[in-house]
Formats: C-alpha cells, structure tokens, sequence
C-alpha cells in the first residue's frame, strides 16, 4: 500500500515522508493541542510535529534533512531558540505560561543565566 497513515491521528501521508519518534509526550507537559501543530528543531531545521501527541511520544517529518541526519540520540530541541516560547504557546491555542507550568519533572531543563547588566554609565577618561 502507497498510501501511509500514522496510527490514530487522522493524518495521511501522500509522498514519502521520513518521520522520527521522539520520547516525549503529554505526560512530560507536551500539550495534546500541538499535535499537527507542532514545531521541533533538529541540527537547527525546524521540522513540523505530524500525528496526535500521545502520552509519551510525537512524531516529526524529518524529510527536511539530508538522509542519515537523524539517528538514535541525535537532540531534539522543542522549546527555545529555534522554537521559541510565545510562538509554540500559539501553535497550542494558550499562552507561554501555561506551556511552561505544563512542563514535567521527566524533562531536562537549562537554565541561561542572563549576562551581567553593566553599571558603568559612561566612559571616563
């Protein structure tokens, strides 16, 4: 059969598609509301979430990226930088504060500390 259906979300895929499973999913705070409507990054190429979120895992179309790109391990960004904040809360229907009060204790997280503001006014001779 040609025609490809990923199980459960009513989408179809008309061409070949390569996809990617990632392990994480509405138990990890990552809203049901992004399925078909998600955006992840991987090696700095925004590729779209396809198919319903389940409870621990999505699926990306990674056809974007060369052949090979994507392996076991290779990192997935899904919130920041490529992905940012606001625009995944609005892909969800919802605001950046409940994306972030959302996310699970399953989740690594990376805190940036901002650089120091300086306090020098101006320059003295």
């Amino acid at each position: 059969m040609r025609d490809s259906t990923i199980q459960a979300s009513g989408s179809r895929l008309r061409e070949p598609t390569r996809l990617a499973t990632v392990s994480v999913g509405y138990a990890d705070g990552y809203l049901r509301s992004l399925g078909n409507h998600g955006t992840a990054a991987v090696a700095g190429v925004r590729v779209p979430v396809v198919g319903r979120v389940s409870m621990d895992l999505i699926t990306l179309d990674v056809t974007a990226l060369p052949a090979g790109a994507v392996q076991s391990g290779t990192a997935v960004e899904l919130l920041g930088g490529a992905v940012p904040l606001d625009e995944l809360a609005r892909a969800a229907g919802t605001i950046s504060y409940e994306i972030l009060s959302s996310l699970g204790t399953r989740l690594q997280r990376v805190y940036v500390e901002a650089p120091a503001a300086s306090t020098q006014v101006g320059a003295q001779a």
